[in-house]
């Protein structure tokens, strides 16, 4: 099967909601998908995701229910659960932060590039400061009185931050499903679910959050739910 380019992938993608249960798919392209997933654009680069890919049958059959028993649940060959985890900022900070002193070796402050001493000033303090939950107020009130005097950065509360991180997640869902498209595999994003039971069965500590669970599979023709329909472009866009 020839691979899609990019704007044949992008047209190719429905919302399927019903697979063909005598087509498998291939567990191995799926993750290659994740993979190209993954190098979706993301705030500061942070990564605040995980990927659960659902092979196993019987995990499968549990999540049907908690997905409310959706047809692209219960004839889905595979799941991909979307996961945030915002929880983990301290260690992927300091992920980058190490990225940084292999690209630029420590030197005394003085030989030190703009450039290097902007990454570790951004994610040794300026994230810390970011993603602290228990500064959420205090970030707020300073953002407040900073911006009378100059642009500013507004949306540094806790729920703010929570949804910087479940933006940066959704992009890197539409990217695998983009992906899959372009492979001639065909995906159904879910977002009604039981997030907390679906936590509980893939052993998820409190802190992550489900993002979506995406179903995964081949299209039979009763899987798309009619034509696709959008607001006319003209609607929509604006040139300014």
């Amino acid at each position: 099967m020839k691979e899609k380019t990019v704007s044949e992938a992008i047209t190719y993608r429905r919302s399927v909601r019903k697979y063909d249960p005598s087509k498998p798919i291939d567990s191995s392209i799926v993750k290659q998908c994740l993979e190209q997933a993954v190098l979706a654009p993301n705030s500061s680069n942070m990564q605040l995701w995980e990927f659960k890919h659902v092979t196993s049958a019987s995990t499968l059959k549990r999540l049907v229910p908690l997905c409310f028993n959706q047809n692209a649940a219960k004839t889905a060959q595979q799941m991909v659960v979307v996961v945030v985890r915002k929880d983990l900022w301290r260690k992927r900070a300091q992920a980058n932060l190490d990225y940084v002193n292999q690209q630029f070796p420590p030197k005394p402050k003085g030989e030190q590039s703009n450039r290097e001493k902007m990454a570790r000033n951004y994610y040794g303090r300026i994230i810390p400061l970011v993603y602290n939950d228990l500064l959420s107020w205090s970030r707020y009130l300073t953002m407040i009185f900073t911006g009378i005097v100059r642009p500013i950065y507004r949306e540094v509360l806790k729920q703010d931050m929570r949804v910087v991180a479940h933006k940066s997640a959704a992009l890197a869902a539409q990217t695998f499903m983009l992906s899959m498209a372009a492979e001639g595999y065909d995906t159904c994003p879910m977002e009604g679910i039981d997030s907390w039971r679906v936590k509980k069965v893939l052993g998820l500590p409190r802190g992550a959050q489900i993002n979506m669970i995406i179903s995964c599979g081949v299209r039979i023709p009763e899987g798309l739910y009619g034509d696709r329909f959008r607001i006319p472009f003209e609607e929509v866009y604006k040139e300014v």
